[in-house]
């Protein structure tokens, strides 16, 4: 047993470090990924996701930073669709869609115009958990504080605009700014998570687990916490079946959360239709017989 679940990550520090890295981004998107499945932002967060994918192709075409290249895309990303939005009678989902595509397409588009891409194409998309350094781990922990303090100090309005926007209006807070503060978490999980899962799998540690918290969870701290387990949980799974088995890190990782979600909405299901209430008897009248008198 010690072979199987321990002496992969003491034998390996490749595998710690990866372990240390897919935990903090486990966390980070459980914290996000909370409000993201609450408040219905999931289909925002996946275009946000695929939405760095062209800041980050021309970044490494260019020998800078990929953490550079995901925020300018991200930036852009965000920028395009509430101008377009304000400025314009499209509905949000239209601007989001038009963008995810856009961006989408120039990603492509740039990549397509170098021959030695298709190793670095595969790490932007899939990740490379196990290719994770102590200086990226670093700009994880920041980032996870960073998300967590803002969850801290946003939770009234936050709460609100998951029940309805025109409450947390009427209760005196500004919408469109805690709308836009709670994108810009969401842009920053993906940042701060790409390198581990890459940019078509975050979406994935984004909503996987925390849509199994909401099953199970009636407050959003205790959405987030069931989150966060059930992320730490199949990040240390994922790497393992990935070493065993000689599998894709990131994407292991994204499999079992969504086996989690999909095994735990099965269970939760039997266990409701087992305890449905039972059909009522069909009404009978009773007739009395021709020879009796009715007092």
């Amino acid at each position: 047993m010690y072979n199987l679940l321990i002496a992969p990550f003491a034998d390996n520090e490749f595998l710690r470090d990866a372990l240390l890295g897919g935990v903090l981004a486990a966390l980070i998107c459980a914290v996000v990924g909370t409000f993201v499945v609450l408040r219905g932002l999931a289909f925002i967060a996946d275009a946000l996701a695929h939405g760095v994918l062209p800041g980050l192709a021309a970044a490494l075409l260019l020998g800078l930073s990929p953490l550079i290249g995901a925020a300018a895309g991200t930036v852009v990303m965000m920028a395009g669709v509430q101008v377009l939005t304000r400025r314009s009678r499209l509905m949000s989902d239209t601007a989001i869609g038009l963008f995810f595509a856009g961006m989408l397409a120039l990603g492509v588009m740039i990549t397509s115009r170098s021959d030695s891409f298709t190793g670095d194409l595969t790490r932007v998309l899939f990740g490379e958990l196990l290719g994770i350094d102590r200086q990226e781990i670093l700009w994880q922990s920041v980032a996870l504080a960073a998300v967590a303090g803002i969850a801290w100090l946003c939770r009234r309005p936050f709460l609100l605009l998951c029940v309805d926007p025109d409450v947390a209006a009427t209760s005196g807070f500004r919408v469109r700014l805690y709308e836009s503060v709670l994108l810009g978490m969401v842009a920053l999980a993906v940042i701060s998570c790409f390198q581990a899962v890459g940019s078509l799998l975050v979406f994935g540690l984004l909503v996987a687990p925390a849509a199994t918290g909401s099953l199970f969870g009636r407050r959003i701290s205790t959405v987030m916490v069931i989150a966060a387990v059930v992320g730490v949980g199949c990040v240390y799974a994922g790497l393992l079946l990935s070493y065993h088995a000689d599998l894709a890190a990131g994407a292991c990782v994204v499999m079992l959360a969504v086996s989690v979600f999909l095994v735990a909405f099965a269970v939760m299901e039997v266990v409701r239709w087992r305890h449905r209430p039972a059909p009522l008897p069909p009404h009978t009248h009773s007739h009395p017989h021709p020879g009796e008198v009715a007092a």
